[in-house]
């Protein structure tokens, strides 16, 4: 029973993969299906028909030329089969499968998109999100040769099956029989096939991540100027050989039971049960000619090589195949828990924002992260929120942009939950710069809308707002980084920040949601920007996070939060006439400057 519902497993998940395929490009998987009969049929019916045909006419002893006129007609059409072959893959097929790769991936990366931020937490989650990236093309090109080779081996079965009954059906019997009793080692390859496959996509994670190092650009100082090489290698080099050694350990076993596969149906079937029967139909019955014969035995290697294909490989196959695309299937499957209500929300100008009783718990995590928070925010402030590492800032304001759902408790936006909106409306009433923004190798214009049509005005305005002021050779259209132009322009730290920050600025919302602003400016730079910063933030909320202390002072109001809690709140004249901890923090800081300035 259980052997029965993995097979109708395996051919459900094999079936799945193709209708997707099917839907993103119904033409190519038809014309793959004809392409493998038209590759696969005529060579074999001419082994079988073509050769018994021939050996009819030199045994008869009439009319000889016919076999020129056999041998023209049989290169013809092996000829036609390959110039048809030719013109379909050089003309169709490169492009056909590019697209259809594409076409699975476009689809694999909106899923990636739609899912909620905590799944990325899970690390059996990204494993399984990396294998079907991974594979992905690889189980597109394995999958279509599979599905083409299958159906064509399918046809070549029933139609030499039909010539072979017609001369002698015992020699289907026979191997039949002989392929099936080898049958049972088809899902023992197939699961140590699959099992290799999972382990690698872990262990090869590991070793692509210390690769990367030596070639990406965010690391190439410290490598350089440390001694971190000899621990860098010696990390890659453990990875590199758990992947060899995973190797090792599985294909020694896959390799022993296919060959104990492919010999024994050989030696069993075609070294001593077929040759013997066949002897005996030629040799004591006379029940057979010389073409019969010929025929016979080819046709039953050809009927042979196709039910060795169909079950004994193709089993084994189709059962790693079909329990990757398990792990393909059930990621598009997955349905992201945060989901968004009917509503649409406001997007015209700031409400109240109301946290309250507000906790949460990491997936997986004992620790409470946030607990019981409270406040109010009200419209067009400028809201600070100061502490330690760790105290919960990042993750207060990624339950406020919903990538989070609270444990427990709400939020408020003008007195409606902001569960009852839709997802996107919601999220399209704020901007956020996170701390650890990114910068894409796209035009600055680009960078600053994350979006493909700029406007090149609004564009402009947000890089003013936000100090940026490095010359520019093609103005918004500028290329930056030089991952693919060599051309392109490099900004320094400081620069790519004031690049994120105004990407704040362009987005017309009334929230803005800026973490770490002024991480990597200057004082001076830090000065310039705050000011331009509440200036051009004067129609919209706005919520920072900030270790930098200067960037608070012009704050509305400030929370101090540590250890998941709210511990103080008040202005920044407020809270340093109480002498707690930002008096405490602030100070600290105001003595480092004056202690470096003089």
């Amino acid at each position: 029973m259980k052997k029965r519902k993995e097979t109708v497993s395996m051919i459900g998940n094999m079936v799945y993969f193709v209708r997707l395929m099917f839907r993103i490009s119904p033409l190519f998987v038809i014309l793959e299906m004809i392409w493998g009969v038209i590759m696969r049929l005529p060579g074999r019916l001419i082994s079988v028909l073509g050769i018994k045909y021939v050996i009819d006419i030199v045994e008869s002893g009439k009319d000889l030329s016919r076999i020129w006129i056999a041998v023209g007609a049989i290169a013809a059409v092996l000829a036609c089969s390959h110039l048809i072959s030719w013109i379909y893959r050089e003309f169709y097929w490169n492009i056909a499968r590019e697209k259809l790769g594409m076409g699975l991936s476009r689809i694999l990366y909106e899923k990636a998109r739609e899912l909620d931020l905590q799944e990325y937490d899970s690390p059996e989650f990204y494993n399984n999100f990396i294998l079907n990236i991974e594979t992905s093309s690889d189980n597109i090109q394995n999958l279509l040769n599979l599905v083409r080779n299958y159906f064509s081996e399918l046809v070549v079965f029933f139609t030499i099956g039909a010539v072979i009954i017609t001369i002698d059906p015992v020699c289907l019997l026979i191997i039949a029989a002989t392929v099936l009793i080898f049958l049972p080692l088809s899902r023992k390859v197939g699961n140590l096939q699959m099992g290799r496959r999972r382990d690698n996509a872990e262990l090869h994670r590991r070793s692509d991540y210390f690769q990367r190092i030596f070639y990406l650009q965010d690391y190439t100082k410290e490598v350089r100027m440390n001694n971190i090489k000899p621990l860098l290698i010696d990390r890659y080099n453990e990875a590199a050989d758990a992947v060899i050694d995973n190797q090792k350990k599985y294909w020694k076993k896959i390799s022993f039971f296919s060959w104990l596969q492919e010999t024994g149906i050989e030696a069993l079937g075609f070294m001593l049960i077929l040759p013997g029967y066949l002897g005996y139909c030629v040799l004591v019955k006379h029940s057979m000619s010389a073409g019969d014969f010929v025929a016979s035995f080819n046709g039953a290697y050809q009927i042979a090589a196709a039910v060795n294909f169909l079950t004994v490989w193709a089993l084994s196959v189709f059962s790693e195949r079909g329990k990757m695309i398990e792990k393909y299937r059930e990621f598009l499957a997955c349905e992201p828990k945060i989901k968004g209500g009917t509503e649409t929300a406001p997007c015209d100008k700031p409400g109240t924002i109301e946290i309250k009783n507000l906790s949460f718990t990491y997936p997986g995590s004992d620790h409470p992260v946030l607990k019981n928070i409270n406040l109010t925010i009200h419209p067009y402030e400028k809201i600070a929120l100061v502490g330690y590492n760790g105290a919960g800032k990042t993750t207060l304001t990624n339950l406020l942009l919903r990538l989070y759902d609270p444990t427990s408790g709400g939020i408020y936006i003008d007195g409606k939950n902001i569960k009852d909106v839709s997802l996107e409306s919601h999220k399209d009433r704020f901007s956020a710069v996170f701390q650890d923004f990114q910068t894409y190798a796209c035009t600055i214009g680009e960078n600053v809308a994350l979006d493909v049509n700029p406007d090149r005005e609004n564009v402009e305005k947000a890089l003013r707002h936000s100090g940026f002021s490095k010359p520019l050779k093609n103005g918004t259209d500028t290329e930056i980084l030089r991952e693919f132009d060599e051309n392109g322009t490099m900004l320094s730290g400081g620069e790519s920040q004031k690049m994120a920050v105004a990407r704040a600025f362009y987005k017309n919302c009334p929230y803005a949601i800026l973490d770490e602003p002024s991480a990597n400016l200057d004082p001076i730079a830090e000065y310039e920007l705050n000011k331009a910063m509440l200036e051009a933030a004067e129609n919209k909320t706005v919520i920072f996070i900030s270790h930098r202390l200067s960037t608070t002072v012009g704050a509305d109001r400030i929370y101090v939060m540590a250890d998941g809690e709210i511990i103080e709140s008040g202005t920044h004249a407020e809270l340093m006439e109480t002498g707690g901890t930002y008096a405490h923090m602030f100070n600290l800081q105001a003595e480092k400057y004056r202690t470096e300035t003089n």
